[in-house]
């Protein structure tokens, strides 16, 4: 039986306790604030970072200056705000693993301060800065901002999600066949290439196309704002995904893991649509 992070139509939560003794204003403001410093180093340093001035962390997967910068930036915001806060970031020196080994119960920022370096290096305008801030293990804060184009999306438990100030919501869509599904190529573990590719394969039979970015974070929005019904990505860090998830939740959608558990904070895959109805769907091509 599927267990949906989701939303009623009431607009009620599923399986969720209110976070009633948080205040989650000032910490919105705090996400907000932090993902502009870091997109403000992003245009600031657009078109004079080359690709071979990059490190790789690994195969295609590049670390330039204009991520560290942009880290120190938002985690400067952060820690100014809330300096006995938790910070989870992609570009630290430490693991995943060992980040998350030393979290203690205590709020947990989680930040990407460049999602999408791969385009950013090539002056392709889809990348941003991801924020999120995370409550026992779960999601609660988020705030995405793209320098390229000016866009800001946020949100918060039980406040809604927003862009540029208005508020959003998923697509009334509930047709896969018609749904445009956005998706990641796992460019960073080929040895899941093959299965990837069936999935792909399945995928693109059953909606009305497929599209990819490169920035799971923007997807993500794309997804809360109504530009996409449906996504997944074989294998997301929580970076890629805590921000854009809040969005997603607050804009209507629905998200889980492939087997229909909640993602909670490990790496793994992501499947997300804009209804409960649509996201079965989705998981049982996923699964055929």
């Amino acid at each position: 039986m599927l267990k949906l992070d989701c939303y009623s139509p009431e607009g009620r939560f599923k399986n969720l306790k209110r976070r009633e003794n948080i205040e989650l204003d000032p910490l919105l403001r705090t996400a907000r604030a932090a993902a502009d410093a870091a997109a403000a180093v992003h245009r600031q340093d657009a078109g004079k970072v080359l690709v071979g001035e990059a490190s790789m962390k690994s195969r295609a997967d590049y670390v330039s200056r204009t991520d560290l910068a942009a880290q120190k930036a938002a985690i400067s915001v952060i820690e100014e705000y809330h300096p006995n806060h938790l910070i989870l970031a992609e570009e630290s020196d430490e693991s995943l693993q060992d980040q998350l080994a030393r979290w203690d119960g205590r709020p947990l920022w989680i930040v990407d301060p460049l999602d999408g370096t791969t385009n950013f290096l090539h002056n392709h305008p889809h990348y941003c800065s991801s924020i999120a801030l995370a409550v026992d293990g779960r999601p609660v804060v988020g705030a995405v901002t793209s320098a390229p184009s000016g866009e800001r999306w946020w949100a918060a438990e039980g406040i809604g999600a927003f862009k540029n100030g208005k508020p959003i919501s998923v697509s009334e869509e509930h047709q896969l066949i018609h749904s445009m599904a956005g998706t990641g190529f796992p460019f960073k573990l080929l040895d899941v290439l093959p299965e990837y590719l069936e999935e792909f394969d399945r995928v693109l039979r059953a909606t009305s196309g497929i599209r990819r970015g490169g920035s799971a974070a923007l997807d993500l929005c794309y997804l809360a704002q109504g530009s996409l019904d449906v996504f997944w990505e074989k294998i997301l860090m929580p970076w890629d995904f805590a921000a854009g998830l809040i969005l997603v939740r607050e804009a209507g959608g629905a998200v889980a893991r492939p087997d229909g558990s909640e993602l909670g904070l490990g790496p793994g895959p992501v499947c997300c649509a804009n209804s409960p109805k649509l996201l079965g769907e989705l998981l049982k091509v996923l699964e055929s």
